[in-house]
């Protein structure tokens, strides 16, 4: 219980830095932008986001559980973290520097870091795995609508 704990509180810490960049921002300057087709209405972030933050938390718990801890998972729950850490950090860029252009840069840094992470994560538990599908998919999603934003207001981002 104390490992699911440690993983509770650390993905959701790095969702409450994230969110921390985007409470302002989301009712000021995101609602300006010119989005691509197919961005969801703003109320649908937060649920998503909940969900894929608690899937994660289950997907790391149980590789540490099923992989006997550090020992036998150390690189998977490596990249976890750093992976964790760029989730936070697109926050950061997007909404706390406005900058969808380096976002998009850093987006393509964090898909790679949950992919080699699935893939870490699916070799030990092919549950925990599958757990992070959802979170893959949706920031494939994201990228798309991060380089749609960046696209439609080149001339107004700061990069």
């Amino acid at each position: 219980m104390v490992a699911l704990a440690a993983f509770v509180a650390l993905t959701f810490s790095a969702a409450g830095i994230g969110s921390a960049f985007t409470a302002q921002s989301v009712c000021t300057w995101y609602p300006t932008l010119r989005k691509p087709p197919g961005n969801p209405p703003a109320s649908y972030f937060g649920p998503v986001w909940t969900v894929l933050y608690f899937l994660m938390t289950l997907a790391a718990w149980n590789v540490w559980r099923v992989g006997d801890g550090w020992s036998g998972t150390s690189p998977a729950i490596t990249i976890f973290l750093i992976q964790l850490a760029l989730n936070a950090a697109w926050s950061a860029i997007f909404f706390g520097l406005r900058s969808p252009g380096l976002a998009l840069a850093e987006i393509i840094l964090l898909w790679a870091a949950i992919l080699a992470t699935t893939i870490l994560f699916w070799r030990i538990s092919t549950f925990s795995g599958a757990l992070l599908l959802p979170y893959l998919s949706w920031v494939t999603y994201a990228a798309y609508l991060n380089a749609g934003i960046w696209h439609l207001n080149r001339a107004r981002s700061n990069s």
